[in-house]
């Protein structure tokens, strides 16, 4: 595919990487020399320095051709400017990210479907979002559903409580009797796997189990989980993740904000109106000791500043809290921070990336999540009449070995996939894989 991409930022930077590796025509256009300087000498990449709004250097980029344009620099307004240039220039579809909630109501994206923009994605509403499921999930370290719930990807770290520890996945799956969820993945010391019947388990291993909503409670009974309820909630940072959090929970949870900046704490104040505003520094020990953070059930770090969040977590941790949510926007950190203990990882390059990758595919995708610690990903595939996959069982069909199909979801009923399952036309397949095996996997679908 011929994809342009408008900003070199993070996000746009992160983008180019993953999507030249999957040997994609690129071209990066932003106004900033010395960002471009950066992504031309470390990828396989055209750089054009310029404005994604400038028609004359859209044109010169080749947009007539264009596959896919997506314009995500730091302006909202220049990426919609840009996305409706490019699409009126030929691209066949046009990706926009804002920073605006109202932009997504319902006649607001049929209107922007009219002036050329195909898709819009507000990275921090979907961050928000994924911490609201963390927090109603709160045995897991990442929660992802499919298809309204039908089947559900939960992320686990194995502590000392794990029965399954030094256990076998067949002795798992034997033990259980019926098939309601199965480990689709491991990742240990760096490395992820996609395991098959002899994987055993080990200590400090973080297990992808997909699972039916009958086998939720097996799953953390197995992992040494267990759901818990939350009831105070502390969040540092009145970030735009953070406010669309406590707008989201305000009348579910007693939350305390603390923000630094006085200005946008009396701008909090008067929109939050069931949510305690603090202005305060964050990084104060006895600030935080003050609020009562000993007496928090879950603690959400979403300041600017990824070091500031990951030992303000850390501190939550070490006073008894049992849940702690940190955004880390350095991709290089996060393994760093889920060593340290904390629970989830929240970073808006992989979310944006998640959300616009499977524009990419040729194949009928409905989802794709990249997951934090781990360059796999889970995807839910529409299986097409006469498709490869649906001609035998998955044990029959050569399905590639760096990858692995969790579950199947068949009108209103899911069922967990074995090697004797079958796929049939238009079903939905839950698939977890490696980066090797996307394009792979797509000529099944």
């Amino acid at each position: 595919m011929r994809i342009i991409i408008g900003g070199a930022g993070e996000v746009g930077t992160h983008l180019a990487k993953i999507l030249s590796i999957e040997n994609h025509d690129i071209v990066v256009i932003d106004p900033d020399d010395d960002k471009l300087r950066l992504i031309d000498s470390s990828l396989d990449v055209m750089a054009m320095v310029g404005s994604a709004t400038s028609i004359e250097l859209l044109e010169e980029s080749g947009i007539k051709k264009a596959d896919l344009f997506i314009a995500v620099a730091d302006s909202e307004h220049t990426n919609i400017t840009a996305a409706i240039l490019g699409k009126k220039l030929g691209a066949d579809k046009t990706v926009a990210r804002i920073d605006n909630n109202e932009f997504l109501k319902d006649s607001n994206i049929k209107l922007f479907r009219s002036l050329g923009i195909d898709y819009l994605i507000y990275p921090e509403k979907i961050a928000s979002r994924e911490i609201v499921g963390l927090l109603r999930q709160t045995g897991t370290t990442e929660f992802i559903n499919f298809t309204g719930g039908m089947l559900s990807l939960f992320v686990l770290k194995l502590n000392e409580n794990a029965p399954i520890i030094n256990k076998t996945l067949q002795e798992v799956s034997r033990n259980d009797g019926a098939l309601n969820y199965r480990a689709v993945a491991i990742t240990r010391d760096g490395e992820t796997i996609i395991p098959r019947g002899e994987n055993i388990f080990k200590l400090h291993d973080t297990v992808y189990v997909v699972s039916n909503r009958t086998g939720v409670n097996d799953v953390l009974k197995y992992s040494g989980k267990e759901n818990y309820g939350i009831r105070n909630l502390m969040i540092l940072g009145g970030s735009r993740i953070g406010k669309l959090t406590a707008t989201k929970l305000e009348n579910e949870y007693q939350i305390k904000l603390i923000e630094i900046d006085k200005a946008k704490s009396i701008q909090l104040a008067d929109i939050l109106e069931n949510t305690l505003v603090i202005n305060g520094d964050g990084r104060d020990i006895d600030l935080l000791n003050s609020e009562g953070l000993q007496n928090m059930d879950a603690f959400i770090a979403v300041t600017g500043n990824s070091e500031t969040n990951i030992l303000s977590c850390q501190l939550a941790r070490k006073m008894g809290v049992k849940k702690t949510i940190a955004e880390v926007e350095n991709i290089e950190y996060i393994d760093l921070a889920e060593n340290m203990g904390i629970d989830t990882i929240i970073n808006k390059k992989l979310i944006t990336a998640s959300r616009i990758s499977r524009f990419t595919m040729s194949a009928q995708v409905s989802m794709i999540k990249c997951l934090t610690g781990t360059d796999a990903e889970a995807l839910e595939f529409i299986a097409k009449p006469e498709s490869k996959i649906t001609q035998g069982s998955l044990q029959d069909i050569n399905f590639p070995k760096d990858a692995l199909v969790g579950g199947i979801i068949r009108g209103k009923t899911s069922f967990i996939a074995t090697g004797k399952s079958r796929v049939e036309a238009n079903d939905r397949v839950v698939v977890f894989a490696l980066p090797s095996a996307i394009r792979k996997i797509e000529s099944f679908f």
